[in-house]
């Protein structure tokens, strides 16, 4: 929701008074959304909250959240549970909403400029206070910095891919950010999962059934429309006049890496800009053949121009022509010269046809797709990527909130490999090497044999065996909560000590610490590619990840290679594209102010690691870890370490000084 119509702190009111501005607003909703659970359930509400970059409160808005943050990190480092559902985040406000500021050109020119830039009344458009756009700026990029929030959504832009203007502005999205199009509207959301098109062993794209799955789907969301049950009679209306869909595609990152492309390369992106403008150009194509029977949607007559202006741009972006019409601003159109043929001339194709139907018919849906997050989804559809998301680790662990963590280990490894050219015995040996044996046998110290000496039964080594293939770490296999309490009697461990925090079974039946890093690391596996027998270095760059893999991982994909992969896919998409922009613990508010300004899609998602407030209240609470944990803490960039640090110390052990002395010689700034 858009809301700024409403007015700003000190806006006279037509009753006498003046207004308590729009935070007041915000802040009652914000806590309204805080009681209410999506569904019912565990999960958050989801909503979206959007301020126009010229409003009076904008600066209040910019800094609302990181300001909120500050209170709460108060709250964890006092004791308080610094889970989001804990009562830390739970006492302030602000944690219920994505915010985002609407961004026009005009501001862009005003900040290359060095100009001024006004917040005006809502009820006159009188000037309110003038700000130098750049101090301004900084105030979105500090805030992003510190809490990933606001978002930034370019509003001239957005408008001007805007296929039915004569019902009003764009002025806002969904809380994703995927769904861009007019107030009281929504979409059904559907995705393919791309893996599902491509044969590993062929190494070809099936791009007929692709074709074939997308006219299917179109069909079926433009189904859903009657059929749908929606909040409010004006958004009823709204979503029958202009019968926009959302269809769209995951797991973009495991097709890449399957292929054995590196997701930040200009192949990987030229492939995906391919895809994408085959998944809008089809779906128009399909929808313009239903207008030709059942009728355009019932506002097209009035948008008829804007629209054809809009599907002639995508048109264009498939040929690289570069004549766009109404464009204000630069798009990356498909690599000519290195897109695959059968990839270039199918898209090339599909909005041959969608035009020329569009031309003769109209449409039937007002807008056709969007790349959503299809987190849930994602995982349903068994994909190790999301959206258009790379992989943000090879190994993965999922925080569920019902409680608890799922372990995710990357699928698209062993086809990866064998796509390059290596031999069966070498991709075993990688695979292994990143993901473990996850089982006892074989293990050097900590196996069967070894663990019967030191007085288990065979059913305490089952129950340990069943427990590996989840564990981050072989400690987390070796505690009560597998072996139960009976066994800890058995081998004469007090209670007092198997239910202590810092209790390490391990170490207490009598294994050094170096035998269980071993152990661990044939169990468990390393989490990273890197270091693997037989791979080439030149293949590298196609396991990269959005995070650093592992606990001593360094490669990573930069932020720039997210931004530009999204460049590429955003002129083939009806809407937008939700997309985090994984930036590394050590980015600054600089890379943050530098890339803005560059960045194509919609929304931006700065992550923070937010995990270091969790291993920092470890560090708190457990005086037995050394004080160079902070420094390592603070300075290390891998939130798989930090993941690592958090989930052994809150279950297990306790890692020593000279463990975190070498960590923070690897890592420090």
């Amino acid at each position: 929701t858009n809301f700024s119509n409403l007015r700003g702190e000190g806006e006279k009111l037509s009753g006498g008074g003046v207004s308590s501005g729009v935070m007041s607003f915000l802040k009652i909703g914000d806590r309204a959304a805080g009681a209410i659970k999506s569904g019912g359930t565990t999960r958050r509400a989801a909503k979206m909250v959007i301020l126009d970059l010229d409003h009076p409160d904008i600066e209040d808005f910019i800094e609302w959240k990181a300001i909120e943050e500050d209170k709460a990190r108060a709250l964890i480092a006092a004791g308080y549970p610094a889970d989001f559902n804990g009562e830390a985040y739970a006492t302030v406000s602000g944690q219920n909403s994505n915010n985002s500021v609407r961004v026009p050109h005009e501001f862009i020119d005003a900040l290359k400029n060095d100009g001024d830039w006004e917040l005006k009344a809502r009820t006159d458009g009188s000037v309110m206070k003038t700000i130098k756009a750049r101090e301004l700026w900084n105030k979105v990029a500090d805030a992003a910095w510190k809490c990933a929030d606001p978002g930034v959504q370019y509003d001239t832009t957005i408008n001007e891919w805007h296929t039915s203007p004569a019902g009003g502005k764009i002025r806002a999205s969904n809380p994703c950010s995927e769904y861009l199009f007019l107030d009281n509207t929504a979409c059904n959301l559907a995705s393919l999962n791309l893996v599902k098109f491509y044969d590993d062993e062929s190494q070809e794209f099936d791009i007929s059934s692709y074709k074939h799955a997308l006219r299917i789907w179109t069909i079926v969301l433009e189904i859903s429309v009657e059929m749908a049950q929606f909040p409010s009679k004006e958004i009823a209306q709204g979503s029958y006049e202009y019968r926009t869909l959302g269809l769209g595609y995951a797991n973009l990152g495991s097709l890449l890496m399957r292929k054995g492309i590196a997701y930040d390369s200009d192949l990987g992106r030229t492939i995906a800009g391919a895809l994408t403008a085959i998944l809008t150009g089809e779906s128009y194509k399909t929808s313009a053949e239903m207008a030709g029977v059942v009728g355009p949607f019932p506002k097209y007559e009035e948008n008829k121009e804007n629209m054809l202006r809009v599907i002639g741009n995508h048109r264009k972006a498939a040929y690289d022509s570069n004549d766009y019409e109404g464009l204000s601003h630069e798009l990356i159109a498909i690599n000519q010269e290195i897109c695959p043929e059968d990839l270039l001339k199918e898209a090339q194709l599909s909005w041959d046809e969608a035009l020329d139907n569009g031309i003769k018919n109209g449409f039937r849906n007002a807008q056709a797709t969007v790349l959503a997050p299809t987190g849930t989804i994602g995982l349903l559809m068994d994909c190790d990527t999301t959206g258009v998301e790379p992989d943000f680790a090879l190994m993965k662990f999922k925080k569920l909130a019902g409680g608890g963590y799922m372990k995710i280990a990357n699928q698209s490894i062993g086809p990866a490999l064998n796509a390059m050219g290596y031999k069966e015995n070498e991709i075993k040996e990688m695979i292994q090497y990143v993901i473990g044996a996850m089982s006892l046998e074989n293990s050097p110290y900590v196996n069967k044999e070894s663990l019967i000496e030191k007085g288990l039964d065979e059913s305490d080594i089952s129950n340990i065996e069943s427990s590996l293939p989840g564990a981050f770490e072989i400690q987390h296999a070796f505690n009560v909560f597998v072996l139960g309490e009976e066994t800890m009697k058995r081998i004469g461990i007090p209670e007092e000590e198997y239910t202590s925090f810092d209790f390490n079974l391990l170490e207490n039946l009598g294994f050094s610490r170096s035998e269980i890093s071993q152990a661990n690391e044939y169990i468990c596996g390393t989490q990273k590619i890197e270091g693997a027998p037989y791979l080439k270095d030149e293949h590298l760059d196609v396991f990269d990840c959005a995070n650093k893999c592992g606990k001593d991982g360094e490669r990573f994909i930069h932020y720039m290679g997210h931004v530009n992969m999204m460049a590429a896919a955003q002129p083939f998409i009806s809407g937008a594209i939700s997309k985090t922009v994984n930036m590394p613990n050590e980015a600054t508010v600089e890379d943050i102010v530098d890339k803005l300004p560059k960045k194509l899609s919609n929304k931006f998602t700065a992550t923070i690691d937010a995990i270091k407030d969790v291993a920092l209240k470890i560090i708190k609470e457990n005086p037995n870890i050394p004080s160079e944990a902070s420094f390592a803490i603070k300075n290390i960039n891998s939130s798989s370490f930090l993941i690592n640090f958090v989930s052994s110390n809150m279950n297990i052990g306790i890692m020593d000084k000279q463990d975190l002395l070498e960590m923070t010689n690897v890592h420090e700034r």
